[in-house]
């Protein structure tokens, strides 16, 4: 009877070990609201301080802006259906959907990069202006989060390789789901108060 409840407990939870690994994960995620509340606060404060220089409608690309994300929150929504995968022991479907995901999020932060380099020829650098500098350091920490989020995914999917899917992998594979949604929900803001509040402003 304990072995069919066990069963029914999803792998990344059917050890302590794993429980305590996924809580001391969402403590980690906590903190990282912190960082990107601070950085969001200071962006608010200096986003209309442009010392004669581009302002948000001088620079922003709603199209391109609108591409990524698309690819950002599609690339949510197929780590999601790689989880699905997990849960029903489908290695070869969850390693296919992440790589999907990593495929989609290369693909945004391609385009970032376009979007800081035709920021720099316009001549908006972080030495510009206040609403520069302190939209350089949003995008630029949230980009560095989805690049590092995709190197550490490119391990996971090593080791579901070399392992197979068993709970240590599971719960790696898990945490790093809840990682790449984090990402997407902060882009939403991003997106939200940044872009589109920009074009208004």
């Amino acid at each position: 009877m304990a072995h069919n409840e066990n069963l029914a407990v999803p792998l990344e939870y059917r050890t302590l070990q794993n429980r305590m690994n996924i809580l001391g994960f969402w403590i980690f995620l906590g903190a990282e609201i912190v960082l990107f509340a601070t950085l969001f606060g200071v962006y608010s404060v200096l986003n209309q301080r442009y010392a004669g220089g581009p302002t948000h409608q001088d620079l922003i690309n709603i199209r391109d802006v609108m591409i990524q994300t698309v690819l950002l929150l599609t690339s949510s929504f197929t780590c999601g259906i790689a989880i699905l995968e997990m849960r029903r022991g489908k290695l070869k479907g969850l390693i296919t959907w992440l790589v999907i995901t990593l495929v989609l999020g290369l693909g945004f932060l391609g385009m970032e990069l376009n979007e800081f380099r035709h920021y720099v020829h316009e001549g908006a650098t972080m030495q510009t202006s206040a609403f520069l500098s302190s939209l350089f350091v949003l995008l630029g920490t949230h980009g560095l989060h989805v690049t590092f989020g995709i190197g550490w995914a490119v391990l996971v999917i090593i080791q579901l390789l070399q392992r197979g899917l068993t709970p240590v992998t599971a719960r790696k594979t898990f945490i790093i789901g809840l990682y790449w949604h984090f990402l997407d929900v902060v882009w939403i803001f991003i997106y939200t108060f940044v872009y589109l509040k920009g074009l208004v402003a």
